[in-house]
């Protein structure tokens, strides 16, 4: 029984007790130094689970995501990606300020590019232009509602990023997640990818950190370039510890995270003055839009007097995320919530 239900974010989960046990009895050492043997554990584990050569912890998938970009491009490259993309929108134009590279934003119906889109936005050589030095994809996509793309649909896309000489770089935050809801391997999904960023710090529920994963030499140029930004960490393997765990212990039960999901969607899709595509509910996000004038400033507070917190991402839509600190009880009481809220609407 939980006094508040927490559906803002998935980055709100606290350690387990497994994790804070490990935490507290982590052997550590000096990681700019790489002699931290805990967290030379977890990036040989994110590396193995990826199926590829190395990997390295970093603080946030924000860094993740920018060492990757930095360690692939040069300035005045161009990068392509979705416009409603997390490196597009959230991560504060750093690969323009500190990578010198332009975005490409390209618009998708589910936040996933096409091979065809792909090969249109493809910089032909002229000096007038910038050359595009890499594509980047998403999944799950965070503002498309946690929607999932196949593995398919990624090697489809890096088949034809790779044929005109351009890496590929996956931001997989929620690749778990992804690769729990179609039950397949995640490595199936970073297979074709030259890198890819994935959190341990949100549905796997470990505190702090997101890997990077790639080729060794693209893991040595993502750790130089993880010095400069002060990502460079000591005595790390506190961390590190909860991040094993995270993936030893935390991937499968994401299946229970989806499944609430689905049951708080399904209650929203009966409510007056509440519009949700649930096709799109395919993980632990759950995105929906509010058709009454003025009614989203009515839900977030009235929810929130009723110990029930969701998060506002624009004036008529509503983001909600699962998580394992969110159990089946506490969604029956956030829709009692919002059932409570819209009752007068439908009149």
């Amino acid at each position: 029984m939980h006094d508040i239900v927490d559906l803002r974010s998935d980055t709100l989960t606290l350690p387990t007790p497994e994790m804070r046990e490990a935490m507290a009895r982590a052997e550590v050492g000096d990681d700019v130094w790489e002699e931290d043997p805990t967290v030379q554990r977890l990036e040989a584990l994110a590396a193995e689970r990826t199926e590829k050569e190395a990997g390295l912890f970093v603080p946030s998938g924000t860094m993740g995501n920018l060492v990757s970009v930095l360690s692939q491009t040069r300035p005045g490259q161009e990068i392509v990606l979705d416009q409603d993309s997390h490196i597009f929108n959230y991560e504060v134009a750093s690969a323009a300020v500190i990578g010198g590279v332009q975005t490409r934003p390209m618009q998708t119906e589910r936040g996933f590019l096409s091979p065809e889109q792909v090969r249109s936005a493809i910089r032909p050589p002229n000096i007038h232009i910038p050359p595009t030095g890499l594509v980047c994809l998403e999944n799950t996509h965070n503002r498309h509602g946690g929607t999932v793309c196949t593995p398919e649909e990624i090697g489809a896309v890096a088949e034809v990023a790779h044929a005109a000489g351009i890496p590929v770089h996956l931001d997989g935050a929620r690749i778990f997640n992804a690769a729990v809801a179609v039950r397949r391997p995640v490595a199936e999904f970073t297979r074709p990818v030259d890198s890819v960023t994935f959190c341990v710090s949100k549905g796997l529920a470990a505190p702090v950190g997101s890997l990077v994963c790639g080729s060794r030499e693209l893991v040595a140029r993502a750790r130089r370039f993880r010095k400069m930004l002060g990502g460079g960490m000591r005595q790390v393997g506190v961390l590190a510890a909860a991040g094993i765990v995270a993936l030893e212990k935390m991937v499968d039960r994401l299946a229970e995270d989806h499944a609430n999901a689905r049951r708080l969607a399904e209650g929203l899709a009966s409510l007056p003055g509440i519009r949700i595509d649930l096709a799109n509910v395919q993980t632990n996000i759950v995105i929906f839009f509010v058709e009454r004038r003025g009614g989203v400033d009515e839900l977030v507070p009235g929810c929130a007097a009723r110990k029930v917190k969701i998060h506002a991402i624009g004036p008529t839509s509503i983001r909600c995320v699962t998580h394992k600190d969110v159990d089946r009880e506490d969604i029956d009481r956030a829709l009692d919530a919002l059932r409570e809220i819209t009752r007068s609407w439908a009149a």
